[in-house]
């Protein structure tokens, strides 16, 4: 029988078993100078924090935003078109009817002009540093393939390696930029709209998150699934391109 042949993914488990503490002193498979940190999310904070903190800063801008963008309509229905008591003063100035409706119209155009500007540099924040620390986390696997031991190299198809650089991390890319922005920002905005909600009607805030607690224990176990699935297709994935790559090196053989 053949040994079974791991690629990077099965090294840098082993690594986060370890941890980066011991992996200097234990005699592995790479003889690294520095491991890669033992969980994800500290290698992500390491290497990108300062990134991850503008995108922070822009996160928790745009949730007063959002809030003042929920509240506008409402004033437009209830005074500027319901209401009766005119003119209005604001600041001193003083509107009538339509002039007070146009002017909120104008703020409301205002705010969805500014969360919208707020969510493309977001994006685009998020994509600089997602593809930053995909170019950071592709040298430092290439760097430690060359440290593989020539053992390692004879029980490990080089199909393998190239999918585990090149394909398998691709997705990474854009995680890495939404691992700390997207959740604090969906789940500010959901507060925001929660807040919003039973500041109206109470009884209708506890409508809209009386399904909560079944989703919270349904899309985990959803995810669960998905993540398996997930790791069938990457090894699915580099067993196609080994023999891809086998096809191609005896092409001669086969025409």
């Amino acid at each position: 029988d053949q040994p079974r042949s791991r690629g990077l993914g099965d090294v840098y488990k082993r690594q986060a078993l370890i941890g980066p503490g011991r992996c200097r002193m234990l005699n592995l498979e790479i003889e690294t100078r520095v491991c890669m940190e033992a969980k994800f999310f500290k290698f992500v904070w390491r290497y990108s924090k300062r990134d991850q903190l503008v995108i922070l800063a822009l996160t928790f801008l745009s949730f007063p935003l959002v809030y003042i963008s929920l509240e506008i309509p409402k004033i437009i229905i209830n005074e500027a078109i319901s209401g009766t008591d005119f003119p209005k003063e604001i600041m001193g100035f003083e509107f009538e009817q339509i002039p007070y409706l146009l002017l909120l119209c104008s703020a409301f155009l205002l705010m969805v002009v500014m969360i919208n500007g707020i969510k493309w540099v977001m994006n685009v924040q998020i994509g600089m540093t997602g593809e930053r620390m995909l170019r950071r986390l592709r040298f430092m696997l290439f760097e430690r393939v060359m440290l593989f031991k020539m053992t390692r190299f004879r029980t490990t198809k080089p199909g393998e390696i190239i999918q585990s650089i090149l394909g398998e991390i691709e997705p990474l890319g854009g995680f890495i930029g939404e691992v700390i922005a997207t959740p604090c920002f969906q789940g500010g905005l959901l507060c925001v709209y929660v807040t919003f909600i039973f500041v109206q009607d109470w009884t209708l805030g506890l409508a809209a998150i009386a399904l909560y607690p079944l989703q919270a224990w349904l899309i985990p176990k959803l995810q669960h699934r998905i993540v398996r699935l997930n790791r069938e297709r990457a090894a699915n994935t580099r067993q196609l391109a080994d023999t891809i790559g086998e096809a191609v090196n005896v092409i001669g053989d086969i025409h």
